[in-house]
């Protein structure tokens, strides 16, 4: 998915994006509908990343939780990015780009429209969920070490 996709998505859920000033360590921010993206941000593909992850704030969050030291707003925090992690790299997405030939991380990540350190954390948070592995259709989608496993009927 392109960030300007994105930006339409959530423009028809009501929200209003803004590319604006911030503060270097602050990449993305949302607050009542309307979502503040750092215009430093040098490349489309990691916008696109901090974009989803604040279009899972407004499905998966409430209130103010940037006191991280507290486990219910970690908590919210988790959500909101599992949330952008099955927006833009769903588990079919790991089959396709197998069937497209994808042969490493860099690559997928190239595929797929989002920053290595994103896809890291995608797999990561899948392993979590699911463990080493999962079952998707006829595949099996292996995340350590990344690869796909076809079953043919």
């Amino acid at each position: 998915m392109t960030y300007e996709e994105l930006i339409e998505e959530a423009v028809q859920h009501g929200l209003d994006i803004y590319e604006m000033p911030l503060k270097p360590r602050i990449k993305g921010l949302y607050s009542n509908d309307i979502i503040g993206i750092n215009k430093s941000i040098a490349t489309t593909i990691e916008k696109t990343c901090i974009l989803a992850e604040e279009i899972g704030h407004h499905f998966k969050t409430s209130g103010n939780i940037l006191d991280q030291s507290k486990i219910e707003n970690r908590q919210q925090e988790n959500r909101a990015r599992s949330w952008a992690y099955e927006k833009l790299v769903p588990l079919d997405a790991f089959v396709q780009a197998h069937k497209q030939g994808i042969k490493n991380r860099y690559e997928l990540a190239d595929y797929l429209g989002v920053t290595e350190v994103f896809l890291d954390s995608v797999i990561n948070r899948y392993i979590e969920k699911y463990g080493t592995h999962v079952t998707f259709g006829l595949s099996t989608i292996i995340f350590e070490p990344l690869g796909v496993l076809e079953l043919f009927e």
